[in-house]
């Protein structure tokens, strides 16, 4: 493995000559959840078992309050797709004065076009190996999949694209591979998410990938993407694990860390960096944060 200290001290380098001394704090208290599905979801993806989706309105009964954005989402068919379009009368009626960040899966372009209008910004997993993607998902499909629906996408809306650090049960490996494909396709933003174990999960019982392995996969993406705000999202692990992780992350020099701990902000006070705070899902902060 290379030498972490030497590669945070490189990313270092390159958020300096890149970026302005800012960093931005996410607390996304203002963005609604609401799932087009509720807590259906066919999938049953290893990491996830639809555990995530109890926490989300229902659309077809949201109440999203004084929200000024939502995060709209829900579970896949078999085929890896959000059935985005069932719920489009609720979808208009709360988007008026509010952003929507969609997850949407493998949907085709035509329905990518349908909800256009009511779209301010995709969050898009990529995947960059076969075997992550048939574990994980039990979906017969490729990283070339995942990179020619994104590249669909862009066509049509902003898509800010994410990568989960250890997705295959704890362990790295599709990562850089990922890295790679968002090289080629073009990105405007990227947000990583850490593998967390969650409990009645088929990876309930795996680990979470190693803290310098992931501090590690953050410093590589600032070299490669020494233009690009860099997002660490609000999904990783809680508690001891975070709070190692963010101080390594803001030296590492990400632009975005959401729900920051104690340690990742005095951190990035001790590099110089002024706090700008948020309370919304980091997606729509971006393009804030360039210089």
């Amino acid at each position: 493995m290379p030498d972490l200290q030497a590669e945070l001290k490189a990313a270092w380098r390159v958020r300096q000559a890149r970026f302005p001394p800012q960093i931005t704090f996410a607390y996304p208290l203002d963005t609604a959840l609401v799932s087009l599905t509720g807590q259906r979801c066919s999938l049953q993806c290893a990491h996830c078992g639809g555990h995530y989706l109890r926490h989300m309105q229902p659309a077809w009964d949201a109440h999203v309050g004084a929200a000024t954005s939502v995060l709209i989402s829900g579970g896949c068919d078999l085929e890896g797709r959000v059935p985005v379009t069932g719920y489009l009368e609720q979808i208009r009626a709360i988007r008026p004065d509010r952003r929507l960040n969609w997850h949407v899966g493998f949907i085709d372009e035509q329905t990518a076009q349908t909800i256009a209008p009511y779209v301010d910004v995709i969050s898009f997993d990529i995947v960059g190996d076969v075997e992550t993607i048939r574990a994980v998902y039990g979906l017969d499909k490729t990283p070339a999949d995942y990179a020619a629906t994104y590249a669909m996408l862009r066509r049509y809306v902003h898509v800010v694209p994410h990568i989960t650090i250890g997705l295959h049960c704890g362990a790295i490996g599709h990562e850089r591979r990922a890295m790679e494909l968002l090289a080629d396709a073009g990105l405007d933003a990227l947000v990583f998410i850490v593998f967390i174990p969650t409990p009645g999960t088929r990876y309930a019982d795996c680990p979470p990938p190693e803290i310098e392995e992931v501090a590690l996969l953050l410093a590589e993406a600032r070299q490669r993407f020494p233009t690009i705000p860099i997002h660490l999202g609000c999904m990783r692990p809680q508690r001891d694990y975070r709070a190692q992780l963010d101080p390594l992350a803001v030296r590492a020099g990400v632009n975005v860390l959401v729900s920051p701990t104690r340690e990742g902000r005095e951190t990035a006070q001790a590099l110089g960096l002024q706090a700008i705070q948020t309370r919304e899902c980091c997606v729509f902060v971006d393009r804030a944060c360039r210089s």
